[in-house]
């Protein structure tokens, strides 16, 4: 059941490139998709299904989410050149720790912090809150929150790799 509910959130996800962005659809679209999100994990720690699949899938849905949402709103928002560079260091830092990840557990290591997760939640917030804060600074927000939690996440990669080395 679990799974099924991550499913929904890819496909509401790819519906959102259908509809134009900040729209009631859109909306509709992506607080159902945020919804799943919660509940899909929920479910699944409740029912006692939790599985390496499910946690995988969840993380391909979250980049499915965060991917549509990108392609429709980039184009519409006035995003400054400080903040894309900021985003592109954190983009920067997260493929590192996948690469170091991999490296060292020969893996795909995909940790949820409670960083991260804080980093999920004002992500998801900052589309629903364009209308009344300044994307300049809900962004730097979003951005400190987001730089800690990569930091913190290569840390813990690295730290339980040297624990579990030979």
């Amino acid at each position: 059941m679990a799974n099924i509910i991550t499913a929904i959130r890819i496909v509401c996800s790819i519906a959102l490139l259908f509809f134009p962005g900040f729209s009631p659809a859109f909306y509709t679209l992506y607080i159902v998709a945020g919804i799943s999100d919660i509940l899909d994990g929920t479910v699944a720690r409740k029912t006692g299904t939790i599985s390496e699949f499910g946690s995988k899938l969840d993380t391909v849905a979250d980049f499915v989410l965060i991917l549509c949402c990108l392609i429709k709103l980039i184009p519409i928002l006035h995003i400054p050149t400080w903040l894309i560079i900021w985003l592109i260091v954190i983009a920067a830092i997260k493929a590192i720790n996948l690469i170091s990840g991999y490296v060292l557990r020969k893996e795909i290591v995909v940790l949820h912090t409670v960083m991260n997760r804080v980093t999920g939640i004002l992500l998801f917030a900052l589309p629903l809150t364009l209308s009344f804060i300044n994307l300049n600074y809900s962004g730097t927000i979003v951005c400190a929150v987001a730089t800690f939690a990569a930091i913190q996440e290569g840390h813990l990669i690295r730290t339980e790799a040297e624990k579990n080395a030979p």
